[in-house]
């Protein structure tokens, strides 16, 4: 009998499964070899288990008994309901990130990846922001609660619209109206790429600093250029309306991935518009099952 003991196979948790970036993880482990030999995977969503729920966190644990965990759960809207109910996004996204970390430390699990969002920076800073200034300054009003519960995320560890509303307005062939001007920037990153970016994170990065994973701030452009490449990937000819009468939240937040070009300085992001051409495609081919 080999009296040596073999590694314990990794057993990884994505909490948040379900979700954007949960589903893009899923694609990258089944479809593009993602899961090594041995490994295994399990995408939680909010219907097997209530996060916010102490109990039912340390319960589907027990079950699953992770090694590693992808925490992507959060309770998430639009900027007018982020607005509304900022006490509730506060406490809500506490009590998951607490829950999830506590129960991983009490379960000793081997490493925890959660993801953070660009809104948890200072509004009031320079640009472009890095991972050293997530503390200086509060955050926008509109993300403030949700902000802060992510940003004690990076606390806790130290001791992730448009599109959719787009597509649906092509599929029922009504005008497309959008909150705002169109004039605020970001950053579109396509959703496998993040994927393929949480996987290098979980089996390569060794800091306990945070570290974005984003395009270059080059790649930024005016939300009204994004809804514009939908509708040409879309064929939509109908009238886009800017509703100016509606707030356009944080302005920018130009994000650098500096750090992150250290460690994959020959990563290769999707383009915009091929992602974007992509995910339209997607959508349309499933459009009857489709979350929204």
């Amino acid at each position: 009998m080999d009296s040596q003991t073999k590694a314990e196979p990794m057993r990884v948790l994505v909490t948040g499964g379900s979700g954007l970036v949960g589903k893009a993880i899923e694609h990258v482990v089944k479809q593009e070899g993602g899961c090594l030999e041995g490994e295994q995977w399990t995408f939680l969503c909010s219907k097997e288990a209530n996060l916010v729920d102490l109990q039912q966190t340390r319960a589907v644990f027990e079950k699953y008994r992770p090694t590693h965990v992808i925490h992507l759960a959060a309770k998430v809207g639009g900027l007018y309901l982020h607005m509304k109910e900022n006490l509730h996004f506060l406490r809500d996204n506490l009590r998951i990130n607490d829950n999830v970390l506590q129960t991983s430390h009490e379960r000793g699990v081997t490493k925890v990846v959660s993801c953070l969002s660009s809104c948890i920076f200072p509004d009031k800073t320079t640009y472009p922001i890095d991972e050293s200034m997530i503390h200086n300054g509060p955050p926008h009003d509109s993300n403030f609660g949700y902000s802060h519960a992510k940003r004690m995320i990076d606390i806790q560890n130290r001791y992730k619209h448009i599109l959719r509303s787009t597509l649906l307005l092509t599929e029922e062939g009504t005008p497309l109206q959008v909150w705002g001007s169109g004039t605020p920037r970001r950053q579109f990153i396509y959703s496998l790429d993040v994927a393929r970016l949480f996987l290098w994170v979980l089996r390569e990065y060794d800091e306990i600093d945070p570290i974005i994973l984003s395009v270059g701030e080059e790649e930024e452009l005016p939300i009204k250029d994004a809804v514009e490449m939908i509708a040409d990937a879309l064929d939509f000819k109908g009238q886009i309306v800017f509703d100016t009468s509606k707030s356009d939240g944080q302005m920018k937040k130009t994000a650098s991935n500096a750090k992150l070009r250290r460690y994959l300085p020959d990563f290769t992001f999707t383009p915009l518009s091929e992602g974007i051409k992509k995910t339209c495609d997607w959508f349309v081919n499933n459009y009857d099952i489709a979350r929204t």
